[in-house]
């Protein structure tokens, strides 16, 4: 009888990871930047020589620091974050839209890292910075500045980055003189402006016809429509006597005098 020998042929099937970043940090693994879509990886980096992974102002996540003297010395530090949730589970992983870390840098040097919202801040410490990171350890960040929160350890804020810088002082509107003329007669009649050096003046003017204001010694002038207000706002930073009249009329309006 012949022998018959079968050859069995096993078929090994590989199946790759199709190449998505990963949103776990497995055992072995370094620390290094994941690659994540999230936002736009800037050159810039941290003090630490983390890169920062810029992201729209209306997508960014925000942090406020509470800190509360702890009774055996010390601070508890408690965290307030919008669009943005702790994942220590990820940690390692790709950078994921509202996920990731905080680091806390004591007087400017990191000193721990919080996957919660609460922490502590020995004593003898001034300033505490928190900081939000991704889960591939890059810094959330809004027009180039880390997404971070500075308090000074008597619960007094000192800065918050992304920032809105402090609106300039109002400017002063001076004083509003108004005209109004009918014919050859100006209302109220000519007389003079006593104004100091510096100070701003706005000339109101109506008229019943077409013409155009001029202020002498300063070379500014006003058209006038007829019926319609019209307004020049001048800075006095010349010292002397000015007419101001009109050039059709031939009209003395008023008299500035600067001192």
């Amino acid at each position: 009888m012949p022998l018959v020998v079968v050859l069995t042929a096993v078929a090994l099937l590989l199946v790759g990871c199709g190449g998505r970043a990963t949103t776990h940090h497995k055992p072995g693994t370094s620390h290094q930047e994941a690659t994540g879509s999230s936002g736009t990886l800037l050159t810039a980096r941290d003090e630490g020589g983390h890169r920062l992974r810029e992201l729209p102002a209306a997508d960014a996540p925000t942090v406020r620091a509470e800190v509360h003297p702890d009774s055996e010395g010390g601070w508890n530090v408690h965290l307030t974050v919008e669009r943005f949730r702790f994942t220590p589970e990820s940690t390692g992983g790709a950078a994921l839209p509202g996920r990731g870390h905080a680091r806390l840098l004591v007087d400017g040097r990191e000193a721990a890292r919080l996957y919660g919202p609460w922490g502590y801040v020995p004593p003898g410490a001034h300033t505490l910075t928190v900081r939000l990171h991704a889960d591939d350890h890059t810094v959330w960040a809004v027009d180039g500045a880390p997404v971070q929160t500075t308090v000074r350890l008597d619960g007094t804020p000192a800065t918050t980055s992304p920032s809105t810088p402090p609106s300039p002082p109002p400017t002063d509107p001076g004083r509003t003189v108004t005209l109004t003329i009918t014919g050859t007669t100006v209302q109220p009649p000519p007389s003079r402006i006593e104004l100091k050096k510096g100070e701003r003046l706005t000339l109101r003017v109506t008229s019943d016809r077409a013409d155009t204001l001029h202020v002498h010694g300063y070379d500014r002038e006003l058209p006038l429509p007829p019926g319609t207000p019209a307004s020049l706002t001048l800075t006095a930073d010349r010292t002397g006597l000015f007419e101001v009249e009109t050039h059709e009329s031939g009209l003395v309006l008023t008299q500035l005098v600067v001192r």
